[in-house]
């Protein structure tokens, strides 16, 4: 219910934006047509109230036919009020079914199941319907076979097929019915055989195997779930003949469709008929070829030996009244048919839906693999069907499918399995008034019982009607009906009351509808009746005033439209909506066009006006004044005011006149953002004199107030004296440390250089042996006089 809840709340704001746009472009429509009835008014827009209180009205401008507000305000209570509004609300909304559990009695596979609407004239609601295929759905499948002798190996396939047909549609349901039935043709020249007489007890005396006499339809067995009668009955058959070479497959099966009782179809199953044939089929006119003229009626006519007992009085079926009792029974309809017809029946199923053709192969052994196709490509499909919708009712869908993939305009999905859920948004919308007040149709997913069935109340009259007084002494005693607030005045009367006669016209009377004697009566727009200005009714919207002087479209227009779509024409003055001014409502007081979004208020180089940005600083342009080579920035614009309010000192305190300049809100912080913070503020830095480091961030809100957050001044401090000797020493020291072990290490290198040189010419030199030739021997000897040997 909560989401019924938020659908309607939805398409209230939906009817109250419409009305606020009707007022706010000066084009009232409920009082731009003159209507004189309530039914009248509640016709014209579905924002449309009437006013059906004796007295009312005694404001200028205001008429019973108007938007509510506007009654409200002109003085109607909401006892006096017409004004119907749209609206739904569920009377049956059970849940979805996820299985059948054997039987189909408490299965529910549409949700809501009844739903009841309440429209106005041209107006529109919205819900929304869900389908959900439920798992083991009883089924029943009527095999509708061809018999005419070219089926006879097909026939003999049959035989063998039925057990092997119910163990595989067991596996998709636990509730099988199946039934057979028989076609060939109408029982009458030229579609048999009467000559030889023979021929007409046995259509194949031509040929060696008897076959059984002609006949249109028979059903052989109806539904039942014991399998085995279906292959006995099926292998009692036998094929017949007929004379031409298309079947009466249609008269069979719009019998087998019809004739609910006769065949057994269940109501809570999903219906399957099969049908199979090699060969074409007579469809509606064919019968003219026997004199047949009368249409199909698309009854039941099955007499009590189980036989169609009118194939010779009724006419074949046509494509569009097999498909109307297919869907009207919830039958799905199998073409089985041999390759040479597909084409044919391919186009059949175009015209019939619920259709599906599938080639049969020459004996029929593959038709339980096609039923069995065709049975899924069913349950892969929900398609919605509509019945009984009236004229004046105009819906439209949008699909939900798999995966939750919205289809616009369409009103089906496929590619499901059984127990996906899909989901439909319906719009209904009243695009006349009928003459019933209520009316009810239904939406079902093709193919299936469940259906949710929609009442619709058609909002288009007045309760004030009921209370009608015909002869009313309010009408001037009895000139007229009174009704819903207004006299209905008798022929030959007017007025508001029908206080005068139609000869007392009187055009001329200038007393009463004009200003001033030679002014146009009623200034032209509108006729003297008894005395009083009644003011035409006007295309452009509404005339109204003693003298038809007033009306609501001759305000100044700006872009083509009244009072620039920004407020409310009344009697040539334009009243203006909220944030907007001026004479023809085109000057927006909202400031948040002229820079806001980036900080201040045209980058504070100008002024805001009507929306937008006039600039004030000498080179400043742009649509907020954001551009100007030449004008400082915000940073240095607020500066000297952080240096003279904040900090007491500069050249605006100097000369007295930093409380004139700067009218900033000053707040100290301990940090920019800490505390605050404002996603359109402006972040700035600057040194003073002392090479003290400021920061203070600059905020200006929506009306122009400029705040200063300044932090505390951030000064560089002294030199330590003691740490810069000890830092010198060391750097000497280290210096000199550095400079001796890099001479060390250099010498150190030089002489291993030196070294190695002196070993390498060392190795390569060459030493002579022999005698010096400059060598000569001692010429003298000397004797030690103090030696006197070892003693």
């Amino acid at each position: 219910m909560s989401s019924v809840s938020n659908m309607e709340t939805f398409f209230w704001i939906l009817s109250a934006l419409s009305v606020v746009a009707s007022e706010v472009h000066g084009a009232n429509v409920c009082t731009s047509r003159g209507v004189t009835t309530c039914r009248q008014c509640l016709a014209i827009h579905p924002s449309c109230a009437w006013c059906h209180q004796e007295v009312f009205g005694q404001g200028v401008g205001v008429s019973r036919c108007d938007l509510k507000k506007n009654l409200l305000d002109g003085g109607c209570t909401e006892q006096g009020l017409e004004f119907p509004v749209s609206g739904f609300s569920m009377q049956e909304n059970r849940q979805l079914s996820d299985k059948a559990y054997g039987t189909a009695d408490e299965v529910t596979q549409i949700q809501p199941q009844k739903l009841t609407l309440t429209l106005r004239p041209d107006d529109a609601m919205r819900f929304e319907v869900k389908v959900k295929q439920a798992e083991d759905y009883p089924v029943d499948l009527y095999y509708l076979m061809d018999l005419s002798y070219s089926m006879n190996d097909d026939l003999v396939k049959l035989r063998d097929l039925g057990n092997l047909l119910a163990t595989a549609m067991g596996k998709t349901t636990s509730n099988l019915r199946m039934g057979f039935g028989a076609f060939v043709d109408k029982t009458m020249s030229p579609y048999m055989y009467i000559y030889p007489p023979e021929a007409v007890q046995n259509p194949c005396y031509k040929r060696t195997n008897r076959c059984r006499p002609q006949f249109s339809y028979r059903n052989v067995l109806s539904l039942t779930d014991q399998v085995s009668r279906f292959t006995e009955e099926v292998g009692k058959q036998q094929v017949s003949g007929n004379r031409d070479s298309p079947e009466g497959g249609f008269d069979a099966v719009i019998q087998a469709v019809v004739c609910k009782d006769k065949i057994g179809w269940r109501a809570d199953a999903n219906h399957l008929l099969v049908f199979t044939s090699d060969d074409k089929t007579h469809s509606a006119l064919d019968g003219r070829l026997a004199g047949v003229v009368q249409p199909n009626d698309g009854q039941c006519h099955i007499d009590q030996e189980n036989l169609y007992d009118l194939s010779t009085t009724l006419d074949y079926p046509s494509l569009g009244l097999i498909s109307d009792k297919l869907s009207e029974n919830n039958i799905k309809l199998i073409l089985a048919v041999t390759q040479n017809v597909v084409p044919l029946y391919q186009n059949y199923s175009q015209l019939i839906p619920l259709s599906y053709v599938g080639t049969l192969s020459d004996n029929s052994d593959n038709v339980i693999q096609l039923i069995l196709n065709a049975y899924e490509k069913f349950r892969s499909k929900v398609d919605l069907e509509l019945l009984g919708v009236p004229d004046e009712l105009a819906l439209s869908f949008n699909a939900t499918c798999l995966n939750g993939e919205l289809i616009q305009g369409v009103k089906s999905c496929s590619g499901l399995r059984t127990g996906d859920t899909v989901s439909f948004s319906v719009e209904a919308s009243l695009r006349g008034c009928p003459k019933e007040k209520t009316r009810t149709f239904s939406i079902k997913p093709a193919g299936v019982k469940d259906t949710l069935e929609v009442t619709v109340n058609f909002a288009c009259g007045c309760e004030c009607e009921a209370a009608a007084q015909p002869e009313s002494p309010l009408c001037n005693q009895g000139n007229g009906t009174y009704q819903c607030g207004v006299c209905q005045c008798h022929p030959g009367r007017l007025g508001g009351r029908c206080e005068c006669a139609e000869g007392d016209y009187r055009t001329s009377d200038h007393d009463n509808c004009s200003p001033t004697p030679g002014d146009p009566v009623c200034s032209g727009r509108g006729e003297c009746v008894c005395g009083q200005c009644t003011c035409h009714a006007s295309s452009l919207g509404k005339v109204w005033g003693k003298y038809c002087d007033c009306d609501d479209y001759t305000c100044p227009r700006f872009n083509g439209e009244i009072c620039s779509g920004n407020g409310q024409c009344s009697c040539g003055v334009c009243t203006c909506i909220s944030d907007w001014t001026g004479p023809n409502c085109n000057c927006t007081q909202r400031k948040d066009t002229c820079g806001l979004g980036v900080g201040r208020l045209c980058s504070g180089r100008g002024v805001c006006v009507c929306g937008a940005c006039q600039c004030n600083q000498p080179g400043a342009y742009g649509r907020t004044c954001e551009k100007c080579p030449t004008c400082p920035d915000a940073c240095t614009m607020k500066k000297d005011c952080v240096e003279c309010r904040h900090f007491k000192r500069g050249g605006l305190v100097e000369d007295n006149s930093c409380a004139t300049i700067c009218r900033d809100e000053i707040q100290q912080v301990e940090e920019l953002g800490k505390t605050h913070y404002y996603k359109n503020s402006v972040n700035c830095t600057y040194k003073d004199e002392d090479d003290c480091v400021a920061r203070f961030q600059y905020y200006e809100d929506d009306d122009g107030k400029s705040t200063l957050y300044v932090m505390e001044l951030d000064c560089p401090k002294g030199p330590d004296i003691l740490v810069v000797l000890m830092a010198v020493a060391g750097a000497i020291l280290f210096l000199g440390l550095a400079g001796l072990l890099i001479w060390k290490l250099f010498v150190t290198l030089h002489d291993a250089k030196e070294f190695a040189k002196f070993q390498e010419e060392k190795a390569k030199a060459k030493w002579d042996t022999g005698n010096n030739p400059l060598y000569k021997g001692a010429t003298s000897t000397f004797t030690n006089v103090t030696y006197r040997g070892n003693s």
